[in-house]
């Protein structure tokens, strides 16, 4: 009896290779201890061989600085404490875990993908999760701590692998950032250093935030169905299926007790009250500007209370319906049952706080030692003086906003730095601000996913 074969194809081959080698990787926290030890060496290189570069924003001079030296020494030994307690992604991420955990082990997330998918096909929920991951960028970085455990647990209820839903959340919520339907504070960002750059060339010019929106309104739907044929036809057959559950042999979904349909209709009535609250404080009704809103009185712009509550915002819209569900159904019967949930989802995030410490002192000495505004400057001047045009010129673009985007976390920093070089210059070749701003951002997601210091990897 003969065994037959089956082939694989290139892509599999591909695929399976890159397998081997992430296989192959040490632990995260070592990676990024030797990531770090790598900076040191390449600032004291870099220094010693006097790279630097000049700034086309306001023409000052950026050298490396040499961070294996005694000024060096005393940066990591003075900042190392500050440098973590000020690691953004780590504060958002334990706020967010309040609201999640409650949301998660009370089953109300459960009984409502119950509600909602506990019917559907599987490519709908992978169609899904794309559109969420790709839309959830309007709310700032919400979807980068949401999504992802949200994925998971849509894939282990229809009995699919946790991971590739955790994979398709992680990518759509990455490398679909910026492709939202609605208008986001990405959009505002980018246009506050397109306007500017432009006006180098125009002084007159001025346009709006929405410049890009013809472009991601058509993105997110190319997205979803290039998502959903990827993860259907390629990925899915290398997870295989299996029996899974969501922790608790009572949270798998096989439909909703009356108990459990009662607790979700109270806790979608508490989901609307807070609706309400949110809308009321977001509207100028108690004076001439919304108490969310800035002191011009809009609620969208970077320093309005709003826009930088969203991770707070979204973590009480788990909570409250989390716990109104958890009363209801007689899982929480007194307050302490409420925090035991919460304090049990502390407690599963020890090891990310370790490595967001470990992390954290990669992505400072990497910052301070300047090298990343360097590599973006010099590449944008190299590009600028090849003489590129066409479809040559918007590729070349691409791939230096993906390769900068690899050493610079900051979509805004990275932007701050290449608008006023490649803005004026495709405006003098005749390209619209709107076309750099749409080129930079394509270049700007694609290597979102696998970049080192993008700062919600270690949380993927």
């Amino acid at each position: 009896m003969t065994k037959e074969k089956t082939k694989k194809g290139i892509l599999d081959r591909i695929l399976d290779a890159i397998e081997r080698a992430g296989n192959k990787l040490p632990d995260p926290i070592t990676m990024f201890l030797g990531l770090s030890v790598v900076v040191v060496l390449v600032s004291l290189l870099c220094s010693v061989l006097g790279v630097s570069a000049i700034n086309p924003s306001d023409q000052s001079k950026i050298e490396v600085f040499n961070l294996f030296s005694v000024d060096g020494l005393k940066y990591l030994w003075s900042n190392t404490i500050s440098n973590f307690a000020g690691f953004a992604p780590l504060a958002m991420v334990l706020v967010a875990v309040i609201g999640s955990s409650v949301a998660e082990k009370s089953g109300f997330l459960v009984a409502v993908m119950e509600h909602f998918l506990g019917k559907s096909k599987g490519w709908v929920i992978t169609m899904a999760i794309i559109f969420l991951g790709t839309n959830l960028n309007i709310a700032g970085d919400a979807g980068f701590i949401i999504l992802p455990p949200l994925g998971a647990m849509l894939y282990m209820s229809i009995g699919r692998s946790p991971m590739l839903g955790l994979f398709l959340a992680y990518a759509s919520v990455t490398a679909g950032f910026c492709a939202h339907i609605p208008l986001g504070l990405a959009d505002a960002l980018a246009y506050g250093f397109t306007e500017p750059a432009a006006q180098m060339v125009d002084p007159t010019y001025s346009s709006s935030m929405a410049i890009n929106l013809y472009f991601i309104v058509v993105s997110c739907p190319l997205l979803m169905l290039g998502g959903t044929f990827l993860t259907e036809k390629i990925m899915l057959p290398r997870f295989p299926a299996g029996e899974y559950t969501l922790g608790h042999e009572e949270n798998t979904l096989k439909g909703l007790s009356p108990k459990e349909k009662k607790g979700l209709v109270y806790a979608g009535i508490s989901v609307l009250i807070f609706i309400v609250v949110l809308v009321l404080l977001s509207v100028p009704l108690f004076g001439n500007h919304p108490l969310l809103g800035d002191e011009n009185g809009s609620i969208t712009a970077p320093n309005a209370p709003f826009t930088k509550g969203i991770v707070f915002t979204v973590t009480l819209l788990l909570l409250i319906p989390g716990i109104v569900y958890g009363v209801v159904i007689g899982k929480y019967k007194k307050d302490k049952d409420v925090w035991d949930d919460v304090s049990a989802g502390f407690a599963e995030m020890g090891g990310y706080v370790f490595m967001c410490f470990v992390i954290s002192i990669f992505t400072n000495l990497f910052a301070v030692s300047n090298l990343g505004t360097i590599l973006a400057v010099n590449g944008a001047d190299f590009l600028q003086k090849i003489g590129f045009d066409g479809l040559p010129l918007i590729i070349g673009m691409i791939l230096l906003s993906a390769t900068v985007n690899m050493f610079i976390g900051s979509a805004s920093a990275k932007w701050a730095i290449l608008a006023p070089v490649f803005v004026p210059m495709m405006m003098l070749w005749g390209y619209d601000p709107a076309i750099t701003q749409m080129v930079y951002r394509i270049g700007d997601s694609v290597t979102n996913p696998i970049s080192p210091l993008f700062t919600y990897c270690p949380l993927f």
